[in-house]
């Protein structure tokens, strides 16, 4: 017989999901806060999206061709890695310094360690922290949003402006406006409204779910309640607001935090991973020197992702807890002191 059988571990579960069909559905969700960007900081914007994603796209194939590998272009994963990356950058990135970054994202983190499913953290995170240390200038430099980048002005972002505090929080944006995303930031990270709604489509699609996202951001926006700042309630509310739309946290949480191969995959674990990438996330935001936290959350909580995992794991129907064993033994000890004094008397 020349059939191959491929032998793998329990359980057995079959469904309609590829890694191709997964990807698809990410970059679908993806597509409206893509064009919020476009829409907000320019044509820019749109040069620093293709350049992420077509040299993701000739990292991976040039990479696959050197290796005499299978060339694994087609399951997208490297355009997602691409679109991540882009929209993790801010609209006045040279194209040049975006290469680089795809470079780093695909060869170092991904292929250096075996390829899709077996890199330890985000490469498009991985790639963003590379790039903050390499160039903090250009990775920190900012534009107000205008109809298609028209006329736009350098400005600090909402996270920048909290970081301040004083008399800079009186040139906050509204509500209104962190939601939509007519705010300075990142290309892809400003329209929490389009961000929500992407990860509804996923969470439709079934291709994530909700534990990661929702505890997370629930978890930034009771730490900001509380530690952020403010007297009264009505201050304490609206520094929660501010900490919750502004920034990368919707960005991050939906669709990074939740990657497959760098996430848990036990519910408790999902729920840990949740919490952790938010108190880790407040923690830098506020007593930090950096005004964002989320980028370097998500990194820290995917290296003790297989930690988590390995105490997450359910035990197997009718396997004996560690509790059940001892007093077990405890039992057994009794019994045999009892036997002997018995015999004694």
């Amino acid at each position: 017989m020349n059939e191959k059988f491929q032998v793998t571990s329990s359980p057995h579960i079959h469904n309609d999901f590829t890694v191709r069909s997964i990807m698809l559905d990410v970059v679908i969700a993806l597509i409206p806060a893509g064009l919020a960007g476009i829409f907000y900081f320019g044509i820019h914007s749109l040069w620093v999206i293709l350049a992420s994603v077509i040299s993701c796209v000739v990292f991976e194939t040039i990479w696959n061709i050197l290796l005499h590998k299978k060339n694994t272009v087609g399951d997208l994963s490297a355009v997602v890695t691409g679109l991540l990356l882009a929209y993790n950058m801010p609209p006045t990135i040279p194209v040049w310094m975006v290469i680089i970054g795809a470079l780093f994202a695909i060869i170092i983190v991904k292929q250096f360690f075996g390829g899709l499913g077996q890199n330890f953290i985000n490469p498009a995170l991985g790639a963003r922290a590379f790039m903050l240390a390499s160039w903090a200038g250009a990775m920190t430099t900012w534009v107000s949003p205008s109809l298609f980048g028209s006329d736009a002005m350098s400005s600090a972002t909402p996270l920048s402006l909290l970081k301040a505090g004083g008399e800079a929080l009186q040139n906050m944006p509204g509500v209104q406006k962190l939601f939509m995303g007519d705010v300075g930031g990142c290309i892809g990270e400003t329209s929490a409204c389009l961000l929500i709604i992407g990860g509804i489509y996923l969470a439709m699609r079934g291709v994530i779910k909700l534990r990661i996202p929702v505890s997370f951001i629930l978890t930034v926006s009771v730490c900001a309640f509380l530690f952020a700042g403010g007297s009264t309630l009505a201050e304490r509310l609206q520094f929660m607001r501010w900490h919750t739309f502004a920034g990368g946290l919707f960005l991050g949480a939906i669709f990074m935090a939740t990657d497959y191969t760098t996430s848990p995959t036990t519910p408790k674990g999902e729920l840990i991973m949740g919490i952790g990438c938010g108190l880790l996330t407040s923690l830098i935001r506020l007593k930090g020197g950096y005004p964002e936290g989320v980028t370097y959350a998500i990194l820290i909580m995917n290296i003790f992702t297989p930690l988590i995992d390995r105490y997450t794991v359910p035990k197997p129907f009718g396997s004996k807890s560690g509790k059940e064993k001892l007093e077990k033994k405890l039992m057994n000890f009794i019994a045999k002191k009892q036997e002997k004094k018995e015999a004694a008397n």
